[in-house]
């Protein structure tokens, strides 16, 4: 599924290693001797990388994974996919351009918080390449993002004025194994993210956010009710709750539609399931993609990294 769903078309490297472990018995029994919630693939290949394996062959891969299982497992034990993709900003910023600003952003696994700086970069949209892009002049960062449907893009970026985050494990732009994480969780091949990921870091190292530990459900409404009150106060989060079971997701919906704030969802098809039946198509046409709602009300499929956008919602 990872292979032909997310894989594909983004990094052959990962979709090779990924149809080979499919159908290869002996490291499917390895990855099995994890935890369940720790076989993901970007977890257990994020885990490889980091400890030195390269782009290479299948067969080459499996001999590296299996001498070196015992490292590899740990690893994946005591970190977590913590992709800190800036890119998703070009899903969010048409939500964010629908309220008043200034704006206080709150990130639920937030990570090390780059996706915290959506005032901070600049914005291609569509074939015509519509630019935005901060009042201050063109970003390092710039984020191209493919349009469908009629997504209301704004003609400024808007004022953001208080950014925090909540992660179980939050990670720090200034510590250089954190850093390293991070880039091994970029995919081979995609030499533009990293790029975008070390220019993004630059950007955090300048004005850190307020990032806590701790289980979002639990932490949200501290961080909401200690952001600036004279703000619209922005609570959102992006390929979070899928990591959550089902009780947890409903626990921490019911808990951010009752503070006073917004929230936005950047989540896979079915992974809030008071969305599922709102969606102009089934789950099963749009895997790959994720879902990007207002307050429980979706509006748009976006690509997993934010390099698309299909609005479907009506004005």
């Amino acid at each position: 599924m990872f292979a032909e769903y997310e894989a594909r078309g983004n990094s052959p490297c990962y979709e090779r290693w990924c149809l080979g472990i499919a159908e290869d018995g002996e490291l499917v029994a390895l990855i099995d001797q994890l935890p369940p919630e720790k076989r993901q693939p970007n977890l257990v290949l994020g885990a490889a990388r980091y400890l030195g394996v390269e782009e290479s062959l299948f067969l080459l891969f499996k001999n590296w994974l299996v001498e070196h299982w015992a490292a590899v497992r740990e690893v994946a034990l005591a970190r977590s996919t913590q992709t800190n993709e800036a890119g998703r900003a070009a899903a969010l910023l048409p939500v964010l351009a629908q309220l008043p600003g200034p704006l206080s952003l709150i990130e639920v696994g937030a990570s090390a918080g780059l996706c915290l700086y959506p005032d901070r970069f600049s914005y291609r949209y569509g074939d015509d390449q519509d630019s935005i892009d901060p009042a201050s002049g063109p970003s390092p960062v710039v984020l191209s993002c493919v349009t469908s449907g009629r997504p209301p893009l704004p003609a400024v970026v808007s004022t953001v004025v208080h950014r925090a985050g909540v992660d179980l494990n939050p990670l720090d732009v200034n510590d250089t194994d954190d850093m390293r994480w991070l880039e091994c969780l970029v995919w081979p091949g995609q030499t533009a993210r990293l790029d975008r990921l070390r220019a993004t870091a630059a950007i955090a190292r300048q004005e850190p956010p307020h990032l806590v530990a701790g289980d979002l459900t639990d932490t949200i409404a501290g961080l909401v009710h200690d952001a600036p009150q004279d703000t619209t106060i922005v609570v959102f989060g992006s390929a979070v709750l899928s990591y959550l079971d089902l009780d947890a997701r409903t626990s921490f919906e019911d808990t951010v539609r009752g503070l006073p704030c917004h929230w936005i969802s950047n989540e896979g098809g079915g992974v809030i399931t008071s969305v599922v039946d709102q969606l102009p198509k089934p789950i099963s046409e749009t895997r790959g993609q994720f879902v990007v709602t207002l307050d429980g009300r979706p509006l748009a499929y976006a690509g997993a990294h934010g390099q698309s956008l299909d609005w479907f919602a009506s004005p």
